[in-house]
């Protein structure tokens, strides 16, 4: 048995939950990459609707969803993933099959434009309730600078409290590795 790394290991949560047809949620496009695996996993008779407030994390993931012709499977979303219920359709509530979150900044990017542990902790909490039983809500979290710290120790505050009746939670990390490597959060809704 081989031990997943951090990053296919959140792929893999998503590949089980996320099937042809579902809707999902990327709330933190960045540079695209889990927009355009979502926009794979739900196929043509699903959408993937994906939040950033920064525009080139929109440019850059329509260009990538372009160069492979998926681009009309993907709603982008230039705001905070704090406005996911009010952006969503009412007809898709209680339908998400699976949404990522991948917390910090943009690589690449401008590192002052960082998540925030309170419209983090607001979108997840709209998130459950938009999940359909089984969903997934996968959080990778880059705590390796200050404000990434401060949002770890919010966000794992309030996993702990979630109520196991309604979701079970999951925590994966490596504990050997040096230089605060990334780890995940795992919420799947009862």
């Amino acid at each position: 048995m081989k031990l997943e790394r951090v990053l296919p290991f959140a792929r893999a949560l998503l590949q089980q939950a996320v099937a042809e047809g579902d809707i999902a949620v990327d709330a933190t496009i960045g540079n695209g990459h889990d927009t355009l695996f979502l926009s794979q996993l739900v196929g043509e008779n699903g959408r993937v609707y994906g939040f950033d407030v920064q525009e080139s994390a929109i440019l850059a993931t329509r260009e990538k969803l372009e160069e492979h012709q998926l681009v009309h499977r993907v709603t982008l979303f230039q705001k905070g993933h704090e406005h996911v219920m009010n952006s969503l359709p009412p007809v898709h509530h209680g339908r998400i099959a699976g949404a990522v979150f991948n917390l910090g900044y943009l690589p690449g990017g401008d590192k002052t434009i960082v998540t925030r542990p309170r419209t983090t902790i607001s979108a997840i909490d709209q998130l459950i309730s938009m999940l359909k039983p089984e969903g997934i809500i996968v959080l990778v979290i880059y705590h390796g600078h200050r404000e990434g710290a401060v949002e770890r120790d919010y966000l794992l505050r309030y996993v702990k409290e979630l109520d196991q009746n309604d979701v079970h939670v999951l925590e994966y990390k490596f504990l050997n590795q040096q230089n605060n490597p990334p780890f995940i959060i795992a919420i799947e809704k009862r």
